[in-house]
């Protein structure tokens, strides 16, 4: 288990939690002073968490949409994953983009986002004239054939 140090910015921000014992992700809440955001169709807007993460080196926190609100409200991260890097200590905040053409909320305390700790590697990008051959070749999308 990787311990991930956090440390409450505003005194009502929730410490991120997992909704069952095999959760990938922890849930990221809203933290707006008791207020509720309002987001037009197609607005976008910076929701504030509270809290500020130490995230071990050789990790990373991948800030990924709930899929509740997502796909029944239209609430998900403006850039759909956020990137926290080990060295960063301020607040989480989640761009949030209401891509339904209604009107929407969030209120204070609500789940709004899922963070999954992951390691990741660091390489080396080398330069070169040549690379190896597949069968695949330079084919883009779609271009396996396979649905």
């Amino acid at each position: 288990m990787v311990t991930v140090k956090f440390k409450k910015l505003h005194p009502a921000a929730t410490v991120p939690t997992y909704g069952s014992a095999f959760a990938a992700g922890a849930d990221l809440y809203a933290c707006t002073g008791g207020e509720t955001v309002n987001f037009a169709p197609g607005e976008t807007k910076m929701i504030h968490t509270g809290i500020a993460l130490e995230i071990p080196q050789g990790y990373a926190g991948l800030v990924y949409a709930r899929s509740g609100i997502a796909s029944k409200r239209g609430l998900a991260p403006a850039n759909k994953v956020g990137v926290v890097d080990s060295d960063y200590r301020g607040e989480i905040m989640v761009s949030i983009h209401n891509h339904s053409n209604q009107s929407q909320q969030i209120v204070d305390g609500e789940r709004i986002a899922q963070l999954v700790i992951t390691p990741f590697l660091t390489v080396e990008f080398t330069e070169t004239d040549t690379l190896s051959e597949t069968a695949r070749g330079e084919g883009g999308f779609g271009s396996t054939g396979k649905t």
